[in-house]
């Protein structure tokens, strides 16, 4: 690190001598600018120039979270080499006061300097990235601000490595100024990620308002087709919603990664074309991208109180994550359906996965929706394992399903005259465009309680407690059917799944009440033998497959270092389809119904 600090403090005086390269700063300015001489070295260097704040003391602080992410991240830890000067170059003093804070001692200086590196080698939407070959820059992990000062604009200048010809974000260009980017707050700063490097670029108009598709390259896949169905995305939600809320718009694509994470202007989303070529997996990711899209509109626009503006000191809780991320998985398929890219025989056979990945879950019993929207914050992200499995739920999955009954539910309510659509226009018009804030719990269900023109008491029951949901009454309001009876699977029901670690077996989840949990068994138990017969992954498949309920298994298991037998009576494990079919005689009304839900 000695390089990249001796070239920190060159970078400094150069820009110091030169004005930061911006000529004389005006009253008030918060300027950031961003180098990476050494990109192998996975390294951002940030000079962050603040004039006219005055004050014996300021404290600089990096997010702990990013906007999308319900998750403690603890950017600052990547952050190394901080120094402070005033405007003439002077050396200031300065604290870690918190994880995320550093307070400079000002002396009532009128211009002040920092300057850190950001170690960035996460390929994954969250987070920031940098190689040699290209940069992903999510600000709430590069870029501070000054307490206190986040409705301050900003500006930010990308310096790429020679050959670096691309910077893409959703950011405003700044006239004259190369590579320099204006933000009227450190909100949307903080929502407006970079992509750096040699990427190609498509490009479209929705709506008269330009598109850009940034990425490493495309395959073989179809770009023309390609572009045209994004556009088509763009549209279709455009047409629900009634407006477009941006000036210009940009998909980032990381490459291979992990996820994807919605902005105002701009989605970050990992993208591998080859994993494109068959049709399913095309329209697998064109929902993908259409989840992430339509975002812009419920969470960025349409979104509860919580959900911006931000504390980036700790975690915004909210029970309406139901809502904002389930309610989008729900209008994924609306948009695409909308947008011609999926039929309904198509939709109605997604529909039944989701409803039958939360109901056969165990968590089902234990989480109600709004619970596991304010729990998110409690590991959701870093995965369900251990007994958490068990008893938590995705509010994705249930939220989902939700959304789909009070859409069912307004439309029958009020003979079709209205729609979980008009409830979204509403919400958008009344709290994103004119009072310009979120909505609480209460003004959603009025919402969606006006546009029905009746209670819908039963549905909000459904998502606050673990009650079971009639599907039959609120399908049927479709004129379709829906399959909620269990069947028995075949095989051996065990109820523990494991997974290959380094070369071991070991058990990752015991289901609660199954044969392996009433047998004692636990997550991190090594599975040695069957029966006797040396186990692995495949062969514990083919193992209970050929097994009957009722059948004792003898399972050779290592823990803390000791070899244990443990016999296990093997049950009978049931699901439930959740196969959604039209019915052979709908009447007027229920025909209607589904054709306005469904092309």
């Amino acid at each position: 690190m000695r390089l990249n600090r001796w070239i920190g403090c060159l970078v400094f005086i150069v820009l110091i001598g030169a004005g930061l390269a911006f000529g004389a700063p005006a009253e008030g300015t918060m300027a950031f600018t961003v180098s990476m001489e050494r990109p192998e070295t996975h390294y951002y260097h940030v000079v962050f120039r603040c004039d006219g704040l005055g004050g014996e003391a300021q404290d600089f602080k990096l997010p702990v979270w990013t906007p999308g992410y319900y998750s403690v991240l603890d950017f600052a830890r990547n952050v190394v080499n901080f120094e402070a000067r005033d405007g003439s170059g002077r050396a200031l003093a300065w604290e870690k006061t918190a994880k995320n804070s550093w307070r400079v001692k000002t002396g009532g200086a009128p211009s002040l300097v920092i300057s850190y590196d950001v170690y960035a080698f996460t390929l994954f939407v969250a987070n920031s990235y940098l190689d040699g070959d290209k940069g992903f820059l999510s600000p709430t992990s590069v870029l501070m601000h000054v307490g206190g000062k986040l409705r301050h604009p900003a500006t930010v200048t990308i310096q790429p490595p020679s050959g670096w010809d691309r910077i893409t974000t959703g950011l405003d260009p700044v006239a004259g100024r190369p590579n320099t980017y204006a933000a009227p707050d450190f909100d949307v700063l903080y929502d407006s990620p970079f992509l750096l490097g040699r990427q190609e670029i498509l490009s479209f108009e929705a709506g008269g308002i330009p598109h850009v598709f940034a990425a490493d390259g495309f395959g073989a896949l179809d770009k023309a087709k390609f572009t045209a169905d994004l556009k088509r995305i763009v549209e279709a939600s455009a047409a629900i919603i009634g407006d477009i809320p941006y000036k210009h718009y940009a998909f980032l694509a990381i490459g291979p990664g992990q996820g994807g994470i919605e902005h105002q202007n701009s989605q970050a989303v990992s993208f591998q074309p080859g994993g494109l070529e068959t049709p399913r997996g095309y329209e697998s990711w064109l929902a993908f991208v259409a989840h992430e899209y339509f975002h812009c509109y419920n969470v960025k626009a349409i979104r509860p109180l919580a959900l911006g503006p931000f504390d980036y000191d700790k975690e915004n809780y909210t029970n309406m994550l139901w809502v904002s991320e389930g309610g989008t998985v729900y209008y994924e398929y609306r948009v695409l359906n909308q947008a011609g890219l999926m039929g309904r025989e198509d939709v109605l056979a997604r529909l039944p996965g989701i409803l039958a990945a939360y109901e056969n879950s165990p968590g089902r019993r234990f989480q109600s929706a709004t619970a596991s929207s304010w729990d998110a914050w409690n590991g959701y992200f870093g995965g369900r394992g251990g007994d958490a499995a068990n008893t938590t739920i995705s509010y994705y999955d249930k939220g989902a399903g939700l959304m789909l009954l009070l859409d069912l539910a307004i439309r029958h309510e009020s003979k079709n005259q209205k729609s979980l659509d008009d409830v979204m226009r509403t919400l958008y018009r009344t709290y994103y465009r004119d009072k310009k804030r979120g909505f609480t719990d209460d003004e959603f269900r009025t919402a969606c309680e006006s546009a029905a023109g009746a209670s819908l008491a039963e549905i909000f029951e459904y998502a606050s407690t673990v009650k079971d949901i009639d599907y039959p009454k609120y399908l049927a309001y479709a004129g379709l059917s829906i399959d909620v009876r269990p069947k028995a699977l075949p095989g051996g029901y065990f109820g523990a799944s494991a997974r290959d670690q380094a070369g071991s077996l070991v058990i990752s989840n015991v289901e609660r009440d199954s044969p392996a949990w009433l047998a004692g068994l636990s997550p991190q138990d090594e599975i040695i033998g069957l029966d006797g017969v040396r186990a692995g992954t495949r062969m514990m498949a083919e193992f209970f497959a050929k097994k009957r309920a009722g059948d004792k298994v003898t399972v050779q298991i290592s823990r803390g270092g000791k070899i244990r037998e443990v016999e296990v009576t093997l049950g009978t494990k049931t699901e439930r389809s959740f196969a959604i079919k039209p019915l052979p005689n709908p009447d007027s009304l229920q025909a209607a119904i589904l054709d306005g839900l469904w092309k």
